[in-house]
């Protein structure tokens, strides 16, 4: 059997603010599968969802802020420096090519999993990545379809399978329910309801000092 490196996380998203569901997942996937590391990365322009409010930038300073005092939980700007519709497939060509032995994790909640042949590329991303995907209780799978029978194809039990091949399995990770949503918090924002505790304190800091989400954005 092949020798790879440990393998990497990969969070992607718009991060319009970072809130601790997204922390908590990341930390507990981090510490359950036994990554390296997991590299959270804003997308510069999302191709399946609205544009975000806050810019590139200031979603990249808050998402640095967020983990500046966790070293395993990494901010990537590749996506924001490459500017343009931020695909997967084009993130993880650029990380397999300068980490060409060690397994690639995306990392994704029940919907992005149930929407997952939609993706740009996607047969092709399953040949560079495996799927591991966050869910809680009482979800639901497809009994058919595509996603059905992917799941029935490449669905592993155990996080060591992550280990063993560099791509191509689908890994299922119960994580702590925290029902927290940026577009919720957003909102928050504009009705002048107070946010702290969703988001960190210095998130919150810079949220109030930036006056990042105004009423007239949302």
């Amino acid at each position: 059997m092949a020798e790879f490196e440990q393998p990497i996380g990969i969070l992607g998203g718009t991060f319009d603010p970072v809130h601790f569901g997204h922390l908590r997942m990341a930390l507990e996937l981090y510490q359950a599968l036994d990554l390296a590391h997991v590299r959270l990365i804003p997308c510069y322009q999302p191709v399946h969802r609205k544009q975000p409010i806050a810019t590139a930038e200031q979603r990249l300073a808050m998402l640095r802020k967020a983990v500046a005092s966790e070293s395993n939980l990494r901010v990537d700007s590749c996506e924001i420096k490459r500017k343009g519709p931020s695909y997967t497939i084009d993130t993880l060509k650029t990380l397999h090519k300068n980490h060409p032995n060690t397994p690639l994790c995306i990392i994704m909640g029940i919907d992005a999993l149930l929407s997952f042949s939609s993706w740009h590329k996607w047969e092709e991303i399953l040949t560079l990545a495996h799927l591991v995907v966050a869910h809680r209780p009482h979800y639901q799978l497809p009994q058919t379809g595509i996603i059905a029978n992917l799941l029935k194809e490449r669905l592993v039990q155990h996080s060591i399978k992550l280990k063993e091949n560099l791509a191509g399995s689908i890994l299922m990770h119960p994580v702590t329910a925290l029902e927290i949503s940026s577009t919720d918090i957003r909102k928050q924002i504009a009705q002048g309801q107070n946010i702290r505790f969703l988001v960190p304190d210095n998130v919150y800091h810079y949220i109030k000092q930036h006056g990042t989400y105004s009423i007239n954005k949302l």
